[in-house]
């Protein structure tokens, strides 16, 4: 694997107008290249502040943020180029009038040639499946096509990181299968680095290989492959449900029937057929 240290932030302190503090400490956040990276707690456990900070959107009381080594609250014109974004709240950055417009506002403002644009746009397009989306008002589309259009619009320009806040909030089942196979297929094919926080803990596979676990009020506790982690630790500590499948072979482990640990469905059903007697 690449060593190479895309995100690093050391224990930080933010305090919102208002007075309220938030504290991101605990186990070093730490994002080499290559790796896909899911942050998961329950709400107001701070992953939106922490991604905020690595976006330069925020800047820390107290700690340290560094982004392909720069500090992106003071520097993220440096860096913005090697990051795409998609928000938790998608209508806070869709703003082209239609939704060819709004994909090509960020090459366009990088300094990439009109004509080389409009191929980056057709690519993306067919690539997400969204070509007959073009000319669509980004606003009345629908929460899962709206969300396809802002992932096209942080993928346009081919980024070296990928930010991803709740990517599967407020779409329905098809579109979350969707956009969440997508990802997985696109890490598999670019190894772009990839950032997520998510509630969807069936799909965190798809999305990550290895996780952070944060608790209320900030505390980064827990580090490690996605697949271990879910086994070896009872989530239920931080207020986060296991997938189904790891529920299944934890609660066959207690009545004696132990199966080897996965996440992915297919894989449990067939390790189950294996126990099974034949018919007959």
């Amino acid at each position: 694997m690449n060593t190479e240290l895309i995100i690093d932030v050391s224990c930080l302190e933010h305090t919102y107008p208002g007075g309220v503090r938030v504290d991101v400490c605990g186990v070093a956040f730490q994002v080499r290249r290559g790796q896909r990276v899911a942050i998961l707690g329950p709400n107001g456990s701070g992953k939106s502040t922490l991604l905020k900070h690595v976006l330069g959107l925020l800047t820390p009381t107290k700690g340290q943020v560094r982004v392909f080594g720069e500090d992106p609250a003071r520097h993220y014109d440096r860096i913005r180029g090697k990051i795409g974004t998609v928000l938790q709240n998608v209508d806070e950055q869709l703003i082209g009038p239609t939704v060819f417009d709004d994909i090509a506002f960020a090459p366009l403002n990088f300094g990439f040639s009109r004509e080389e644009t409009m191929q980056r746009v057709e690519t993306i397009l067919q690539t997400l499946d969204i070509a007959h989306l073009r000319d669509r008002l980004p606003h009345y589309l629908s929460g899962g096509e709206r969300k396809k259009v802002a992932l096209a619009g942080a993928l346009v320009f081919d980024p070296e990181l990928l930010i991803l806040d709740e990517p599967l909030e407020g779409v329905d089942y098809a579109s979350r299968l969707e956009i969440s196979h997508f990802l997985h297929h696109l890490h598999h094919r670019t190894a772009m680095t990839i950032v997520s926080t998510t509630h969807d803990m069936e799909q965190v596979s798809l999305l990550a290989d290895v996780v952070y676990l944060m608790r209320a009020g900030g505390r980064v506790e827990l580090y490690g492959n996605v697949t271990d982690l879910f086994f070896q630790h009872d989530l239920r500590d931080f207020n986060i449900a296991p997938p189904v499948v790891v529920q299944l072979i934890q609660e066959l482990a207690r009545h004696g029937r132990n199966l080897p640990p996965t996440l992915d469905l297919h894989t449990l059903i067939q390790h189950l057929l294996e126990r099974m007697p034949a018919d007959g």
